[in-house]
């Protein structure tokens, strides 16, 4: 036994401060209320009204309902038939009953095959009611009982489930006619050709069947469509049509005879149908636009396969010739530019040596402008000592240090001036330790 248990949770507490008439927000309304007149109706409320109108029960209601019920079902077995009866088939002799189209004599042709075992029962009473002799007879009516034993002998084909499918098995008014190609264009040709494989999808053993479709249908339920009826199992046998093999014991040899004789016409009519059903596919896929389409869609995306493989080989030769002579040219280039750059290289060299020879002409010709810093004529031990304290600065400083103290140097021709840029440079490279203190003296 199963319990429960009762749990208490308390409402939420509102937040403090809260108040409805400046926190409350109304999401809508209610509408204003509408009059309106109810009317009762249904079977139930009906029945109600009756019942009070004839002032009667429960039980004698329904009594009477019954018996009109009743009634009304016998007024319908015994009404007019459901299809119009040819003087043909009222002529026709009872003997000749195997070659009668039994759903026309019960007048239910339009159903055929699919008539059910009630249709069948409800068509039999129907025509018993107005063909039966004994009503006949009352009405002094002379004709024979051959109409009414077709009847019966219709009515014994159709209930009986084995003859019956003997019987749908040859019937041939069930067939629909394959369309001509001048009828069936468009979409008129899946309409038409859609109603005869319905038909012949009857006598399939494997069932559902599949549907012929619409142009819409996609190549694998058209392909399944044709490859099942390509394949198709029939249990159509021809039974119907064997001829009588004598029931008597003495004449055994005839009998075998006959059933032999039956065997073989059964065996031919199989492989005719089969063959007529092949070419009725035929027919259909021949003229079939889907399949066309399916092909034409095949071979497109065969040819685009083999186009896109050329077109990928092309680009990949025409890439690989790109890229060989991108590596050329970007190879000459190189060497271009090397080659440009050894050059430019070359001349920067030369230019730089240039310049320091030039710059190492301005700095000696300074001290030459300055007399060596001396008046008078210069002695040679005064020269001489002068360009070896120049030849060791130049020693210590870069090209580009030479550079700047010969742009300091450049134009002037004070000696104390001069001096004074010599000796300022002299305290630089003391400074940062090249040269020692009272290494160059004539400088400073």
């Amino acid at each position: 036994m199963t319990t429960h248990t009762q749990v208490s949770l308390p409402l939420p507490v509102l937040p403090e401060g809260w108040s409805g008439e400046k926190d409350f927000k109304a999401i809508g309304h209610v509408s204003k209320s509408t009059q309106r007149s109810i009317e009762p109706v249904g079977p139930h409320f009906l029945a109600h009204a009756r019942r009070a109108r004839h002032k009667r029960t429960f039980s004698e209601d329904d009594r009477i309902q019954a018996q009109e019920n009743a009634k009304k079902v016998e007024d319908d077995d015994s009404g007019e038939i459901s299809e119009p009866e040819d003087p043909m088939m009222l002529a026709r002799e009872a003997k000749d009953w195997k070659g009668q189209d039994h759903y026309a004599v019960l007048g239910i042709s339009k159903y055929r095959y699919k008539a059910t075992e009630e249709q069948i029962k409800r068509a039999h009473r129907k025509k018993v009611l107005r063909h039966h002799p004994d009503k006949k007879a009352a009405a002094g009516s002379t004709e024979d009982d051959s109409f009414f034993k077709c009847i019966q002998k219709a009515t014994e084909v159709l209930l009986d489930p084995v003859k019956r499918r003997q019987f749908d098995s040859v019937d041939e008014h069930a067939d629909v006619e394959p369309p001509s190609k001048k009828d069936a264009k468009g979409d008129k040709f899946y309409s038409l050709w859609g109603k005869v494989f319905k038909s012949e999808g009857r006598f399939s053993k494997i069932q559902p069947v599949p549907k012929f479709g619409d142009k819409n249908s996609t190549k694998e339920d058209v392909d399944e469509f044709y490859n099942f009826f390509y394949n198709f199992d029939s249990w159509r046998s021809f039974e119907y049509q064997d001829e009588d093999v004598p029931d008597d014991n003495e004449n055994r040899d005839q009998k075998r005879h006959m059933e032999r004789k039956n065997n073989n016409a059964r065996k031919k009519k199989k492989t005719e149908d089969s063959a007529r059903l092949r070419k009725l596919v035929d027919d259909a896929m021949a003229g079939d636009e889907r399949i066309k389409q399916f092909r034409q869609q095949a071979n497109a995306a065969k040819n685009k396969k083999r186009l896109d493989k050329e077109a990928a080989e092309k680009k990949a030769a025409e890439d690989k010739k790109a890229a060989a002579e991108n590596e050329a040219r970007d190879k000459k280039e190189a060497e271009e530019k090397a080659k440009a750059n050894k050059e430019q290289g070359k001349k920067a060299k030369e230019a730089a040596k240039a310049a320091v020879k030039k710059n190492r002409r301005v700095l000696k010709g300074s001290v030459k402008d300055a007399n060596y810093f001396v008046a008078g004529d210069p002695p040679a031990a005064t020269i001489d000592a002068v360009l070896n304290d120049v030849e060791l600065v130049q020693g210590k400083v870069d090209p580009d240090e030479v550079a700047a103290l010969a742009g300091k140097l450049q134009g002037l021709k004070v000696a104390d001036e001069i001096k004074g840029v010599w000796a300022e440079e002299v305290k630089r490279l003391v400074g940062a330790g090249k040269l020692k203190d009272g290494e160059v003296k004539t400088l400073v």
